[in-house]
Order: structure tokens, then sequence, then C-alpha cells
């Protein structure tokens, strides 16, 4: 037994010493279409602990929270470890069609909020069977909130976090956005192209200059991501649920999570000053804030990490 341990288990090192002994292993789920590959921090005890699925969010974000196109910044990892470092058990994962989970899903026209949200219910499911596992709770960041609140009924969680997630459905969001950002000319475009991935029709006449956004492989991910009402799915939650919003989010605002607070009233709420989107107290400077998307070395919010781990010790049972 030792010699399996050995083989399949490592001790995360550099924890405070009061802190309990933390077993990292890779952990996977064979979905029937595909492997996912994550991580599995786990707390040693005598007794089950809470469970944290952590769901990373939009494009190719990776389930320490890095993507390809916006840098590193660890910050899921960061906050798998402070889960850890406070008896909490964590999974965080590539979704399909990303990193180690490439293979699911190599091309993304086959990809889908439902499968994303039929992940996260297996993912669950197989933490629920583990007798090492107690009450699970899953934590979406910005588009994850949105999978997270789609999930947690079926997944039968005991409680959900929102971080940094909108209210308003996808396609709003982005009008704004782009409505900021873009010369007239493509900005027409760019609603065009909207109001025709809203209809449910593709559209491959897309100008260079907006072929990260609406590239055709990408459109019917689009399509199944516009349909969805976060605030909708959100207010149909059975169990206790946080919002954690930062108050200097360049990506999702403060009212996105007063629009959460109106469809589910008895969720409790936190707006943190100074916060970002990617979890870290950063000015409302538009040079350090993309600084801070490519700086692991920063730490969490401190009082981002001290609100999730009060609402998971308050959770009864």
């Amino acid at each position: 037994m030792l010699r399996v341990l050995a083989l399949t288990l490592t001790l995360l090192t550099g924890l405070a010493q009061a802190s309990p002994v933390i077993l990292q292993r890779p952990i996977s789920l064979n979905t029937g279409t595909g492997e996912l590959y994550g991580t599995l921090l786990l707390p040693q005890s005598d007794k089950p602990v809470p469970v944290v699925l952590i769901i990373a969010g939009s494009g190719p974000t990776d389930r320490d929270g890095n993507n390809p196109d916006g840098g590193r910044n660890d910050s899921m990892k960061r906050l798998a470890r402070l889960l850890a470092k406070h008896n909490i058990a964590s999974v965080r994962y590539d979704k399909r069609g990303v990193a180690a989970s490439l293979a699911a899903t190599p091309d993304e026209r086959n990809l889908s909020v439902e499968a994303y949200v039929a992940d996260a219910v297996a993912w669950s499911r197989l933490l629920a069977a583990d007798p090492r596992m107690g009450k699970l709770i899953l934590l979406g960041h910005s588009e994850g909130a949105l999978i997270a609140s789609l999930a947690a009924n079926d997944a039968h969680a005991a409680a959900v976090i929102s971080v940094a997630g909108t209210a308003r459905p996808v396609d709003q969001v982005l009008r704004e956005q782009l409505d900021e950002r873009l010369p007239a000319p493509l900005r027409a475009r760019s609603e065009q192209l909207l109001d025709s991935l809203k209809a449910g029709k593709t559209d491959d006449n897309v100008p260079d200059d907006l072929q990260v956004i609406f590239r055709p492989s990408v459109q019917p991910y689009l399509i199944s991501l516009f349909r969805q009402d976060p605030a909708a799915a959100f207010g149909t939650l059975k169990m206790p649920a946080l919002i954690v919003q930062g108050r200097n989010d360049m990506q999702v605002g403060v009212g996105d999570a007063d629009l959460l607070k109106q469809a589910k009233p008895d969720a409790q709420m936190v707006i943190i000053d100074g916060m970002n989107h990617v979890l870290r107290i950063v000015p409302n400077d538009v040079k350090r804030q993309l600084a801070s998307y490519r700086d692991p070395q920063l730490p969490l919010a401190a009082e981002f990490g001290t609100r999730v781990l009060s609402f998971i010790d308050g959770l009864k049972g």
C-alpha cells in the first residue's frame, strides 16, 4: 500500500507548519466521449472533508486559471492551495478541448455549454462516490459560474459559489464591450454577427479583426452560450449560494452581481474593493490590470479567501 501511495501521491511543501498534510494527485474522468484530466488536492483527515469542484472561465483557460491568449496568473491553482490549507479538498480540471483534455473534443466546432455542464455533473458524481469527500461545492469563475449554476441541481451540490459571474446573457455583455472598443465599421459588423448568432445562425463572413471573437469554428459554441440566461439559471438554485464580485473587474461589473442577487435573494453577496477579474487587488489602471493577468506571483485578494472559506465553513451538515 505504501508503495502505491508513493507512486500516486505527492506531498505539497511550503505550507504553514500548522496546516494539514496535503496530498496532490492527478485525477481523470472518462466521460464516454473523451477523457478529462485534472488535479486533486486532498487534506489528510480521518473523516470526510468538503470538496470544491473548481470550474474555469471561458476560452482555452486551463485548470490553473491560465490562458495562452491572456497569460499565466495561476488564480485557480492559488485558490485550490488556499482551500487545502484550510482542510478543504478541491478538484480543478481542464475542460474538454483545453490543455490536457484537448483530445476529448479537439475540434472546437463540437464544443457546447451543454457538454461543459454534463462534464461538471459527471465530475460531481465521481466525487460523491469517493468516501473521503464530504459536502460538494461548485465554484465557477467567470463563464464557469454559469456552468456551475446550470450543473448544480443535477450534481446535488451542497452549495454554489459564483466568482465574477455575469448575470446577463453573454451576447449583451459582448455588445457592451465591443461598442466601447471597436471603430464604427467593425462595430456595425459585430452587431450583425451577434444578431445572427443570437438567432442560432452561423455567419462565415468574419473580418480579420474580429476573427478572435467570431471565427467560424467557435460560432457553434457561441450559439449555445447565447441561449443561456445566467441570472435565470442562478435563480433556480435550491442550495445556498455565494456571489463574489470585485469592484475593479474590467470584464464583469458589480451590476451583474446585483442582478444575480435579485434572481436569488437568499444568496450571500460580497463586493470586494480593489479586486479585479483574476482575483487580485489592482488599481483601475488598464496597464496594471493587464499586467496582473500575467503575474502568478501576485497574491489573491485576502478578503476573497476569507469570504469563501467563511461561506464553506458555515454550510450545515
